[in-house]
């Protein structure tokens, strides 16, 4: 029997809340099931920072690197000293955020399945940042042949396996930024004519943003730069309701993190109203990521539970209150739990 060994980030404020949920789904299924789950909880993020003088101190990295995967609830204002340092460190250069029409949940369309493929190692995030003088910053924006072959390639394969559109969509800016999103272009470009039966096509990143909001459904995957993405990829969620139900992947060769796409909302933290939905949806992608790697086809059937289980609540208008229900926290995971 194998024992798929865990790492959970609680993080800030909602953070603690929404990764107690996860636990209890993660524990339900072991407890359940045949498949065995480690779960081993780190410290990362503003607690982290008060308490050991390092927003990602080195107990929880050694933790992390035993791990198989790790689930991370929203991080405060350390963030960036947190997701940021993973990705680099394990080389997570695929973020992938889908963004899906749910039932009772305001849509812009109710017939979106779409999921952004970004580049998530390089481009303005690297932070290469300078005063030329003293009011005057220059941002170093870097594009490579190798991340974007990468990413063009997992966008491809994505699309491969999702359902019947079979699109990629290459989003850039080349006719401003000729150089380096020219790069991403034409590796794109080299790309897709290994994948002949995808229908390729490209958008400069504002007419995207355009047709997200006007044609949403006519989308299927979207692949793009680091700073594109991380735009686009938030626009979608609200296309669809909004951030509550986003998930997200981080995804390495060897190693991925998952996590929701919104903040810890500090302003709701203690009072048991925030949506775990986010939570839970990054929980599946992360079972099937597991069931991907050691071949358990079990962990796929268990992330498809999880996602039969949110949509059954959300068309028996069973929802949390920032999504029009009257449903606490724990309410909904009870619930959720109970109907997997």
């Amino acid at each position: 029997m194998t024992r798929y060994n865990i790492s959970l980030i609680p993080g800030d404020g909602i953070g603690p809340e929404l990764m107690k949920c996860a636990m209890m789904l993660l524990e339900s299924i072991n407890d359940k099931t045949s498949i065995k789950f480690s779960l081993n909880e780190v410290d990362a993020g503003d607690y982290a920072l008060s308490q050991f003088g390092k927003a990602l101190p080195d107990f929880t990295l050694e933790t992390i690197k035993k791990s198989d995967a790790c689930l991370k609830a929203p991080v405060g204002e350390s963030a960036a000293d947190v997701i940021i340092v993973l990705r680099r460190l394990f080389d997570l250069y695929a973020n992938v955020r889908p963004a899906k029409s749910f039932p009772n949940i305001k849509s812009i369309s109710e017939n979106v399945d779409l999921v952004t493929v970004r580049e998530n190692t390089e481009d303005v995030y690297l932070g290469w940042e300078f005063y030329a003088d003293s009011d005057t910053v220059v941002a170093l924006r870097v594009i490579s042949e190798k991340a974007s072959r990468r990413i063009a390639e997992y966008a491809f394969n994505t699309a491969v396996m999702r359902g019947d559109k079979k699109k990629v969509v290459s989003v850039h800016k080349s006719n401003v930024l000729r150089k380096s999103d020219g790069l991403f272009k034409n590796v794109c470009r080299e790309v897709a004519t290994k994948f002949p039966q995808i229908e390729y096509s490209e958008l400069y990143v504002d007419a995207c943003a355009m047709n997200l909001i006007r044609n949403p459904e006519n989308f299927d995957v979207i692949v793009t730069t680091n700073l594109f993405g991380d735009i686009l990829s938030d626009e979608a969620a609200q296309v669809v309701g909004g951030l509550g139900m986003g998930s997200s992947a981080n995804i390495g060769k060897n190693f991925s993190l998952f996590e929701p796409v919104h903040g810890a909302a500090f302003d709701i933290a203690g009072k048991n109203i925030a949506n775990p939905s986010s939570i839970f949806l990054s929980t599946k992608m992360m079972l099937e990521w597991i069931g991907e790697k050691f071949k358990d086809p079990l962990l796929f059937t268990e992330a498809v539970k999880i996602e039969n289980a949110i949509v059954t609540l959300l068309k028996q208008n069973n929802k949390t209150i920032d999504i029009g229900g009257n449903l606490s926290t724990t309410e909904f995971t009870r619930m959720v739990i109970d109907n997997l």
